[in-house]
């Protein structure tokens, strides 16, 4: 089918998303890492005999608190990491993104058009970029499929999934519910739920 509107596709090589993928493209490709950051504690050392305030500068600024320093070694918590690479900005020498990498894709950014600006919701946490790219194409492809088939005509993507909900759009792709899709907890008590009745369930 037609695209119902326009498609920008925005790729950042890391999560300082220097590009503003997430503002600015319906499809924001952002890479990123799943296995533990890569720490040189002899440049740890290092840096905090060049005189940089590691406690100040980088464990107190880090917003899942995933990281301590003792005065000589840094120990990371990258269960609780959140992959938002200040630490790596602030001591490049001493850390590095993991060695498994790829990209973690989200989807809807846009500036105000119809809804007001939007900013991109993940749909895949993590999708490994290698050639010849196979599942990010198959992604881009079943995106496209769904939004063709089913948006108004000069509807932006993100402004169809405001339309018919994030759930019932992972439904339509297919894809599992994932917390990382979540941007924070429901402020809602009221739950709502289809019930589904299967053949032969039935008395």
């Amino acid at each position: 089918p037609a695209f119902p509107y326009k498609f920008k596709i925005k790729m950042a090589g890391c999560p300082n998303d220097c590009v503003a993928s997430i503002a600015r493209s319906d499809l924001s490709v952002i890479g990123t890492w799943r296995d533990d950051i890569q720490i040189d504690q002899g440049e740890m050392k290092a840096y905090a005999d060049a005189g940089v305030d590691i406690q100040s500068d980088v464990i107190d600024n880090c917003p899942t608190e995933c990281m301590k320093w003792d005065g000589s070694t840094l120990s990371i918590n990258n269960k609780m990491c959140n992959r938002c690479i200040h630490c790596i900005n602030v001591l490049p020498k001493a850390l590095s993104p993991g060695k498994d990498r790829g990209a973690t894709l989200l989807v809807g950014g846009k500036a105000p058009i119809l809804e007001g600006a939007q900013l991109a919701s993940v749909i895949v946490p993590f999708c490994k970029m290698e050639a010849p790219y196979t599942e990010f194409k198959e992604f881009v492809e079943k995106l496209w499929d769904v939004w063709g088939e089913n948006g108004n005509n000069r509807e932006r993507i993100g402004e169809f999934i405001l339309r018919v909900g994030l759930g019932n759009f992972t439904e339509a792709l297919e894809m599992e519910p994932d917390p990382n899709m979540v941007l924070h907890p429901r402020e809602n008590p009221y739950i709502f739920y289809e019930e589904y009745i299967e053949e032969g369930d039935e008395e």
